[in-house]
């Protein structure tokens, strides 16, 4: 929009007077101020930011290494460009079951093989895992903001009718908006991370990317369907990855991230 602005403006500029050095000065006044007027007339979106920490960088780069060990590669990019750079590789010359399958040894490879286990026997099934949901939330929460910026715990609804703070909301996902593609965020985030916390730690885990406001929900305690409309996503329009296609699908055309 902004490259507009210029012809906007100019359309509405009254021809100066080449012979009078008044009227000159005059119009580059009002040219300013129209400017000024409309560029803050048109505000920017609005969008959360999150300001890391000291830990924050440690777990960015501890993720980073993890990931890299698992490419073969690391970008020479710095902090967080460098971390989406090597999500891209992640996914050059593999299948979408080969990415997730190497996302879920990268989350793995987090945490002490032990407490998993540990977790899974003896936190899991605790009131019907109500608790462990409750838990993974609010630890999700506090440690993960550093890749999807901010979060909040919010309650979800259980299909025992039940409802309990085992959600987490992510205002506007940094991992989504930077990587500006849903096959990344699909085939490097929530697949994985659902299978991850369910045959790793017990805890079912439902995550519903909204491709609209790059707004995320996770549902601790839910299961995932067995048809995923996700997995329909069409490409976004900034994904540098892959353009639209349009799939026939009996007799209609499915547009359809061709990564997803």
């Amino acid at each position: 929009m902004a490259t507009l602005l210029p012809h906007t403006f100019y359309s509405f500029e009254q021809k100066p007077q080449l012979h009078t050095t008044t009227n000159n000065h005059r119009l580059f006044r009002i040219s300013a101020q129209s400017r000024e007027t409309i560029q803050t007339t048109i505000a920017p979106i609005s969008r959360v930011e999150y300001t890391p920490g000291v830990f924050d960088h440690v777990f960015l780069n501890l993720f980073r290494n993890k990931m890299a060990q698992e490419v073969g590669w690391d970008s020479e990019k710095v902090g967080y460009d460098g971390l989406i750079d090597v999500a891209n590789r992640l996914m050059v010359a593999r299948t979408n079951a080969e990415t997730k399958d190497a996302a879920v040894r990268i989350l793995r490879s987090l945490f002490p093989p032990l407490l998993l286990e540990l977790y899974k026997i003896l936190i899991a099934p605790i009131a019907q895992g109500k608790v462990a949901a409750v838990m993974v939330a609010r630890v999700t929460a506090l440690s993960c903001q550093w890749l999807m910026g901010t979060c909040t715990v919010n309650n979800v609804d259980l299909p025992d009718g039940s409802s309990i703070p085992s959600g987490v909301f992510v205002e506007r996902c940094k991992y989504l908006e930077e990587s500006k593609c849903v096959g990344i965020c699909v085939n490097t985030c929530k697949l994985p991370t659902q299978e991850f916390f369910m045959d790793h730690m017990g805890v079912p885990l439902l995550m519903e990317p909204n491709f609209t406001d790059y707004s995320c929900q996770f549902k601790f305690g839910v299961t995932p369907p067995e048809e995923d409309s996700i997995l329909k996503e069409p490409c976004l329009e900034v994904c540098p990855n892959a353009t639209r296609r349009q799939i026939a699908v009996a007799d209609t055309l499915e547009m359809k991230c061709p990564k997803a």
